[in-house]
C-alpha cells in the first residue's frame, strides 16, 4: 500500500471518523464540538431522582427497565445546546422521550420533552411535550385536528419502529428544534424553561428494556 500524503490525512481520518459515528462505532469527531454524555461504561454524570427504576450499562448502551414512568437525568444543566441521541424502543406498547431544560426535584420531572412515540397508527414522535405542565401544547396540539394533520405530513416517515432512532434538539435562546432521523418535527419559539438537565425516560412498561447510546451535547454561546 503506498503512504498517504500528511497533507490528506486530516481529511482521510475525518473520513473514517464520520463513518464511525453513523455506524454507532465511534464518538462524534472532536472538530464538531461536541462532547459526549455518555461514556459508554458507566454511568457517570447521570442520577435517577426516583426510588425506583433501574439503569445499567451493557454493550455500550444505557439501558432502563422500571414498572412505573421514571427519567435517568443529567446532573449537569444546560441552556443553548445541540444535543444528539439515539434510541431504540422495546416491542410493545411503548413510548419515551428526550427532556430537556428539565425542572428535576426528587420524585418529580417535569418541562419539555422531544417525544419518542411507539404508536404505529399516532406516530407524534419528533413532537414537543410538556411533561407534567402543559401536555401537547404546541406541536402537535391534542385535539386540535389541524395541527396533528400538519404535524402528521411534516413527520410522515421520519421515526423507524424497531431499531434505532437519532434525535437532535436544538436550543438557542427561545428557539427549540427537534429533529428525528434528520428530519425536522418541530420548530418552534417558547420562552419558559431557558436552562435544565437533559434526561431519558422509561416509560414504565413492566418487563420492557428501553435502550440508548450515542449521547452527546455541543454547548452554544
Amino acid at each position: 500500500m503506498k503512504c498517504i500524503p500528511y497533507l490528506f490525512r486530516p481529511a482521510l481520518l475525518m473520513f473514517f471518523a464520520l463513518a464511525g459515528a453513523r455506524s454507532g462505532l465511534a464518538e462524534v469527531p472532536v472538530a464538531e464540538g461536541f462532547v459526549p454524555l455518555f461514556d459508554g461504561k458507566t454511568l457517570a454524570g447521570w442520577s435517577n431522582p426516583y426510588a425506583f427504576g433501574q439503569a445499567v450499562v451493557a454493550e455500550g448502551e444505557i439501558r432502563l427497565t422500571a414498572e412505573k414512568k421514571f427519567f435517568l437525568c443529567t446532573e449537569k444543566a444546560y441552556a443553548n445546546f445541540v444535543f444528539e441521541g439515539e434510541v431504540h424502543l422495546p416491542v410493545g406498547q411503548a413510548n419515551s422521550g428526550f427532556m430537556f431544560r428539565a425542572q428535576v426535584k426528587p420524585g418529580n420531572v417535569r418541562g419539555y420533552q422531544a417525544e419518542v412515540d411507539g404508536d404505529v397508527g399516532r406516530m407524534w414522535s419528533g413532537g414537543l411535550y410538556d411533561e407534567g405542565l402543559r401536555g401537547w401544547f404546541i406541536s402537535p396540539i391534542k385535539g386540535d385536528a389541524a395541527s396533528e394533520a400538519a404535524f402528521a405530513k411534516r413527520a410522515a416517515g421520519a421515526f423507524q419502529r424497531g431499531g434505532w432512532n437519532t434525535y437532535r434538539i436544538t436550543c438557542a435562546g427561545s428557539k427549540i428544534k427537534i429533529e428525528v432521523n434528520g428530519v425536522t418535527t418541530t420548530e418552534i419559539e417558547d420562552g419558559r424553561d431557558a436552562a435544565g438537565p437533559l434526561a431519558i425516560q422509561h416509560h414504565g412498561e413492566k418487563g420492557a428494556t428501553y435502550r440508548f447510546r450515542n449521547l452527546r451535547i455541543r454547548e452554544l454561546k
